[in-house]
Formats: structure tokens, sequence, C-alpha cells
């Protein structure tokens, strides 16, 4: 039985699809559109599932969409008019495009699915439609290694909960308590990232990176006035102080009274608030999530948790949540996000509709290492380089792996792309730029001539597992890079007085470690765990470059520029490398140096790639 899970309208759209109850493959639309966050229709990623499972779209049994719109219509409405008259104007935009279009959203993705797989076929009577936070559940409960779990859905808002409670057992799952709208601790999260000058649903990232630059000295101040928070961890949101509910912004003139002024302008500079703001609202969330797990533990006797949603993306969090060891395990889903809807919704019709009992998997989990995108043939990587113009070696992998260790020890940055592409936000040595974690220099030069973003954005380690516990205060699996740690002791420089007395971003530019491009200013990484069994090649060449270094990690940062989504194609990946700083590029088995591209292309490349 084939079942296709869909998330689309919001943002991060998505297709997935599974085979008697075994993922096949699973991609993100921006992939393919080269439009980041696409909330559009996943065309693109149904054709590519279909490519991948070798099936007709005929053979697709059901098709399930990951929300319900008509609830997340009946929320709308009741919420407008439990504030009116207040955010008329916000209402009244709203309405026309949910009238036109996601009112009758059935309908929009019956047309779109005849366009996609033919209108032979009646889809409707193949359609079916999950809930949102039973969608995020299942994709977490499932695919992990656990016959049972409590899990803890953590998010903005789905149709209408933003916090919710399930257990897991067998091919059962059931949610069994909610927070709901308008409170949240995603749109509170959310709610900083437009105050500290960040865009919603995609800085997030940013305010995560930025807040060990700061003092927590707003916490207090935001659990007095903001939010109550119980002693089980569920909270209450003073809703005076936003305007996500009914308006067009996220937060109010009496939220800037509270903290001194508007938000700031996006691209200004970024003062002390901001940094001061992004630490306090990260502890206040780190508390919430620590609570929550504390009485989830005590009310369901469970030793296994499992995270889904766009706040189990705070790294740091989880990394906080691991520390108080609360629960004997703890596994996240790499696509935590709406993205991973789709997998969820394709999950729970899979063993909640169709009743089919789950087989635990005997590996890590179930997921593949997220490496469930797209991969290409020697064949097809040659045509796109020659379509490019570029000039390449075609190199057998040991010798290829030899000349790409060779450039990262001599400080050169490596665009690689080897095998499947990976699903989630994260880049897993799949669709990676990498680089020498050793260098003092490196973290500034890639965000600043490759990435093209912030100075002050961390990088993370890629390390082999079997040395993760003598590098880093971490001694268990982080296959997708979703937990942050302390780098260990020995490891690290202690600061001279000067360097302690700097302020701020000025903190970037002070080694704290003997490998200072992974190494945070709060002496933190976001570690990535290697695996030789999901990732072969990869380990291979971290393996190799410990052998050359005595290093067991580079750093992995995703291949990509700012504003734009992860490259999937070998041609997304030349126009990167020639549009970047990078130095070396390695697609498949074939070698690229920029230096002996053609002249003509650096200069149609040059200014390619500019600052949003």
């Amino acid at each position: 039985m084939y079942i296709l899970g869909i998330s689309a309208f919001y943002h991060d759209s998505s297709a997935c699809l599974l085979k008697d109850g075994e993922i096949i493959a699973a991609a993100q639309e921006e992939r393919f559109t080269r439009k980041k966050h696409d909330a559009g229709f996943p065309a693109h990623s149904i054709e590519y599932c279909l490519k991948a499972a070798r099936i007709k779209a005929s053979q697709i049994d059901n098709i399930v969409f990951y929300e319900k719109p008509f609830v997340k219509f009946e929320r709308l409405i009741e919420t407008y008019l439990a504030f009116a008259p207040k955010g008329f104007k916000s209402f009244s935009k709203a309405m026309p495009l949910w009238i036109k279009d996601k009112l009758f959203q059935k309908s929009t993705l019956v047309k779109e699915l005849g366009v996609v797989l033919g209108d032979k076929t009646n889809w409707s009577k193949r359609l079916f439609f999950s809930e949102h936070h039973l969608s995020h559940a299942a994709s977490a409960f499932y695919p992990s290694p656990f016959d049972s779990a409590a899990i803890l859905t953590l998010d903005g808002v789905g149709e209408w909960t933003t916090t919710s409670l399930a257990i897991g057992q067998g091919k059962d799952l059931k949610v069994i308590k909610e927070i709901t709208f308008p409170h949240s601790i995603g749109l509170l999260y959310s709610a900083f990232t437009y105050y500290a000058g960040f865009k919603v649903n995609s800085g997030e990232y940013k305010l995560m990176g930025l807040a060990p630059y700061g003092n927590p000295c707003y916490a207090n101040i935001i659990k007095e006035k903001l939010i109550t928070i119980a002693e089980d961890g569920s909270f209450q949101l003073d809703m005076s102080y936003f305007d996500y509910a009914t308006g067009l912004t996220m937060t109010n003139k009496k939220f800037d009274a509270l903290f001194g002024g508007p938000p700031r302008t996006a691209e200004s500079s970024i003062t002390q608030r901001e940094m001061d703001l992004a630490a306090s609202v990260q502890k206040v969330i780190e508390e919430i999530i620590v609570l929550l797990a504390k009485s989830i533990a005590r009310e369901t006797g469970q030793k296994n948790l499992c995270l889904a949603g766009g706040v189990a993306l705070n790294c740091v969090a989880n990394g906080v949540l691991l520390r108080e060891r609360i629960f004997d395990n703890i596994w996240v889903q790499p696509a935590a996000g709406d993205a991973g809807g789709a997998l969820g919704a394709a999950f729970a019709t899979w063993h909640l509709h169709h009743q089919n009992e789950r087989r635990v998997s005997s590996e890590r989990d179930a997921m593949h290492g997220a490496y469930l995108g797209p991969d290409f043939s020697d064949a097809e990587i040659k045509s796109e380089l020659d379509i490019c113009g570029a000039v390449y070696e075609k190199l057998p992998e040991s010798l290829l792996i030899e000349k790409v260790v060779s450039a990262l020890s001599s400080g050169k940055a490596v665009g690689w792309m080897q095998g499947r592409m990976e699903f989630g936000p994260r880049a897993l040595g799949g669709r990676s730029i990498v680089a020498d974690p050793r260098s003092s220099k490196m973290q500034k030069q890639l965000n600043l001539k490759v990435k093209y973003r912030e100075s002050f954005r961390p990088f993370a380690p890629s390390v082999l597992s079997e040395y993760v516990g003598e590098w880093f205060e971490h001694n268990s699996d982080s296959p997708y890079m979703l937990f942050v740690a302390n780098v260990r002791e020995e490891k690290c420089k202690t600061p001279t007085k000067a360097e302690e007395a700097l302020f701020g971003i000025d903190k970037l530019n002070v080694p704290r470690s003997s490998v200072p491009a992974i190494t945070h200013v709060d002496y933190s990484a976001r570690i990535q765990t290697v695996h030789a069994d999901t990732n072969p090649v990869y380990h291979a060449l971290i393996s190799k470059f410990k052998e050359k270094t005595g290093c067991p990690m580079i750093v992995n940062t995703s291949f990509n520029v700012r504003g734009e989504p992860i490259v999937c194609t070998p041609t997304d990946a030349f126009n990167c490398f020639m549009g970047t700083d990078l130095d070396i590029l390695a697609v498949g088995n074939f070698f690229l140096a920029k230096e002996e591209q053609p002249e003509s292309l650096k200069v149609n490349y040059k200014n390619r790639y500019q600052l949003d």
C-alpha cells in the first residue's frame, strides 16, 4: 500500500511517500522551486516521490493532508469574534483569501492533484485529512526507536492547538492534553524574533544563535508581564502585549513600552538590547519545556520522550532537556516543523486508520538518517555540469576524498553534495558546506564570504560518532544536529581578562577551544554525530580528515546562501559554488576547483548572490 502525505499552504510545503509503512521518499517543495519556505502546492515534491518509488499515480492508495482547513477557519472566525472590534483591518484582509481559496481547500487539493497525478482518477475518494498536532505527534513517534513513549509537540499553532501531549504505544497514538490558541510558546518566541528585527518563521534560528551573546536580564519581566507559568509547565499569555491574534504584526505599542522602544529595523545594527532579549526569551522557553517534561514524566510514567513541532528545532532547549535526565531517552523528529507534518499524516493513516501494526526499527530509527530526497547518477551530474560549462575531474571515491581532505586541511571551504538530499532544515552531509574546525577565522569567513549572513551565526561540527564523548559533554547519538552540548573543558581555552571583558559581537573573535570554528561564545556546539551505516561517504571523509589531522570532526553548514534554500541538484550546487567564495566543489565523484573555472563564468556569477 502506498500512502502520500502532503503539507502545504502555510510554509515549508512538502510531500512524503510510504510503502507498507516504510518511508520511501520525502522532500520540501522549496528545494525544487528555489523559493525559500515555499508554501505552494508541493507538485515537484510529489513528482519526485513517485519517481523515487518508481510507481504510477494510480498506485497511490491514500493521499493525506496534514491538517483540517475548516477547523483552522473556525479558529480564525472565533478569534476575531472574541477580540472584536479590535483587528477589523486584519479580518477584512484575511477573509477574502480564506473564502476564495483556503475555506475550500479540499477542492483545491483535488484540482492540484489532478494536474500533477492525472485527472482520470477521482482523487477526492482517496483524500483524507489529519489533524495538525496529530500529524506532528505521529511524525515523532512512529519513526522513533521506541515501542512506547510520551510525545510533546510544541509549535506556533495548528488548527487550535499550540502545545500537546500524546502517548504512543505500539501502533496506537492518542493526544491526551492540549494548550490552545492564542497561548503559544512558539508564537511567544516568534514575537521576540519579530521584535529583534528578524523574519518570523525563518529568523527563529538567528534569535537562538544570538542568545549566548546576551544576558537574560529580561527573563523576570517576561514571566511577570507576558506569560504566567504553572508548576506543571502549562502557561497563559497576556494578550494585551501581542497583536498576532487579530493584528498585522506580532507585538504592539504596549510591548514596545515594556522593552524600551520599537522593534529593531531589519538589517540595522544589532544592539545589546536584542542580544539580551534573545537570551531572556530563550531562558524562559527552556524553563517551560523542562517543567512540561517533568510533569509529563510524573503523569505518564513513560521513560522515552519524542519531540515535534517547530519549537522542537530549538536545539539549545533540547540540550538542556537532555541534561536534566528527566527521561531515559529523547528522540526528535529531524523535520520537526510543518514539512514533517506530511510524514506524520501518512504514518497516522497507515497505523491509526488502517490499523497496521508497527515495526520498531532495529537500528537507531526509521528515518534512514533523513536522507530521503533526490540523488543523481554520475551521468546526470556530468550532463548538468557540462551544460553549466564547468571544468571538472571525475575521480574514484577514495581519491576524491583525499583531495577534499587536503583542501580542508589547507584552510579551504568545500561545497559537498553526495547521495540523497536531506529531509528537514538541517544539512547532514548530503548537501553541506564543510571546512576545518581548527581554524580561528573560519566562522567569520564562512558567514561573510560564503553564506552572506550575520557574522554571529554559529556553525556545527559533524563528528564521528565514536569520538563524540572525547570532545563534547555528550555521550549519546545526535544524528540530526538537534542537541547542543558544551565542548569538553580540556579542549577549551581560558580567556584573558581583556577577552572576558568584551561585550556582544566582539566576543566572536575570541578563540575558545582547539576547534574554534564550531565553538560558540558560550563554549557550546550543535552536534551532528556521523555514522558509517547511514552516510558511509561522509563518514569516510571525516575519518580521512582525522587520519591526516588528528581531529575527528569537520565544520558543517548547509549548502546555500542566505535567502535561498539548500541546494538540490548539481546545477544548484554549481551556481552556489560560483556565486560565492567557495574554493572547491565535490559533487558525486566530480571534483571542481574554483581557480580552474573559466574566467567568463567567474565574471557572470560575481554579482549573482547579494545580501537580502
